[in-house]
């Protein structure tokens, strides 16, 4: 691969790790998909630095479940349902047109339907 193909993928894995890492500590703001993202750009442009955010004791084990089972946390789910009702509950109070209203909380009612589908990791059974 490329040197510049290989550092832009490494600059968008440590990227999306920082915005990830934000996320780990303002409730809006995802974490997981971010991590999600940093884990694929790594493993394009540092093989070593995707092994450590598999192997890191706060993230790594979302993102294994993941990958390995195409599994969400019990706790990630309810976090998410939760911060999603929430978003439905500003766009049902800000948003003036009513069929954008309706069209954005029906995207994110299915948002929430599929998440809430997705399995458990096995371990956490």
């Amino acid at each position: 691969m490329p040197t510049l193909q290989r550092l832009a993928f490494l600059g968008l894995a440590w990227i999306s790790f920082g915005v990830g890492v934000v996320g780990a500590f303002l409730p809006l703001l995802p974490t997981t998909c971010f991590m999600l993202l940093a884990v694929w750009a790594a493993s394009k442009g540092s093989p070593r630095f995707a092994a450590w955010i598999r192997e890191h004791p706060r993230f790594g084990p979302a993102i294994t479940a993941w990958e390995a089972e195409r599994a969400i946390p019990r706790h990630a789910k309810r976090l998410a349902a939760a911060m999603l009702a929430v978003s439905m509950l500003v766009l049902a109070l800000t948003v003036s047109l009513l069929w954008l209203k309706l069209a954005l909380i029906a995207g994110l009612v299915l948002i929430t339907a599929w998440i809430l589908s997705r399995p458990e990791p096995i371990a956490a059974r």
